[in-house]
């Protein structure tokens, strides 16, 4: 009922142009997980340097001949739930974050995967291959335009204000706009800004979407169940990526793109039957026309109520929910860790259960041994998404003069 009250208040403020702080939640009662760990899958390993291996100097040879390197994996934190009766929900960042946004809020409050925890489902926090703890790969990035300060550099790219105006919190950092839910003040800005991490390689959707279905398929080796992927910003695109097959339902957060209509993600998607659940926040309607970004995301989320539309026309099951539209006003591209995040994710939950079979009262989790899997590195992926002015890079859609430019 907290959440009530408070959207209530936000309703009555205009958007888009500065903002009051909730009321301070109640504590919740001790979370009992029956179950936590962490493990890898996918990826590859190396051929061996040239020269044969010293064991007598190991480290100190700057040759490391005949070294090996097991890299381009996924790392998955996992945790149970006792009672555990939900599908398992698994969770991917989107560009420049990690597993650790879904963990908690900026302003230290708990995120969603202990609100999935709380309602009985086994969650499972990846770290795509060469970001975060699965940072192993054989060559640093190669990206001039998001990561590198150029193909050749070692040095990256800074963007706290970049980013902040392009996620739609803001126009220029600290500034909110007004009715905002991003929490205020110093400390939780710093945190937020803190959570970025870069990529230590190139961004391979195809790798990365194979990797990520070595995931899915040691999810359903631990739990005997389909999992929920819930998908944030570029890593949507990686959503679509994976194969569908182990996957019980996506929830995609403002991903960079939507697969193409009738193509092959778009088919894969719908023979397995798979329902999508899509959220889009505020300020991309009435967002601020002289900032790129406005209309970056309002083609984006065009594109997501035009996929969705033709999913459901072709028998699927889709939704692209436009939040300010659903009541929750004041989100940014970051709505999962805002002030209402909670009542988002309960929004996501109703739906999730009223879409995807609930398993009996009774029961148990199946414990296999993991899957061996070995993912091999896969030719980067061509795209053929709608319109000539967008190209596909790690952020998902990039406008092409942008990039010129």
């Amino acid at each position: 009922m907290k959440n009530t009250t408070l959207l209530a208040t936000l309703l009555a403020l205009p958007l888009c142009a500065a903002h009051a702080e909730p009321p301070a939640a109640p504590a919740a009662e001790p979370l009992a997980i029956a179950e936590q760990g962490f493990f890898a899958s996918g990826g590859s390993v190396t051929a061996p340097a040239p020269g044969d291996y010293d064991p007598a100097k190991n480290w100190l040879d700057p040759t490391r001949a005949g070294n090996t390197a097991h890299i381009d994996h996924a790392s998955t934190l996992y945790q149970i739930p006792v009672g555990a009766t939900g599908a398992p929900v698994v969770f991917l960042h989107g560009y420049g974050q990690s597993r650790l946004g879904w963990m908690a809020t900026p302003d230290g409050r708990p995120g969603w995967s202990e609100f999935f925890l709380r309602a009985g489902h086994p969650v499972f926090l990846v770290d795509q291959p060469r970001r975060g703890e699965a940072g192993a790969t054989a060559s640093m990035t190669h990206d001039g335009f998001l990561d590198a300060a150029s193909p050749e550099s070692k040095d990256y790219k800074p963007g706290d204000q970049a980013w902040y105006t392009h996620f739609r919190i803001g126009r220029v950092p600290p500034e909110r706009y007004e009715g905002s839910q991003f929490p205020g003040g110093d400390a939780a800005l710093n945190q937020f800004l803190r959570q970025g991490t870069p990529n230590t390689g190139d961004y391979n959707e195809a790798l990365f979407g194979a990797t990520l279905g070595a995931v899915f398929a040691d999810v359903k080796a631990r739990t005997g169940r389909k999992a929920i992927y819930v998908t944030h910003s570029q890593g949507g695109r990686v959503g679509w990526a994976t194969p569908p097959e182990n996957v019980a339902a996506v929830v995609a957060i403002e991903p960079g793109g939507t697969p193409e209509l009738g193509g092959a993600q778009f088919r894969a998607l719908l023979e397995a039957k798979v329902p999508v659940l899509l959220y889009f926040g505020d300020c991309i309607d009435n967002g601020p026309e002289d900032v790129h970004s406005t209309a970056f995301w309002r083609k984006v989320r065009d594109g997501a109520r035009a996929f969705a539309a033709a999913y459901r026309e072709a028998g699927g099951v889709a939704e692209c929910v436009d939040l300010p539209a659903a009541g929750f006003r004041g989100n940014s591209h970051f709505l999962f860790q805002e002030l209402n995040s909670d009542a988002i994710a309960a929004h996501a939950l109703a739906w999730l259960r009223a879409n995807v079979p609930a398993p009996s009262a009774t029961a148990q989790l199946e414990k296999t041994t993991m899957t061996e899997t070995n993912a091999a590195p896969a030719a980067p992926v061509a795209f053929d998404d709608e319109g000539p002015t967008l190209v596909p890079n790690a952020l998902g859609l990039v406008y092409e003069d942008a990039i010129s430019e």
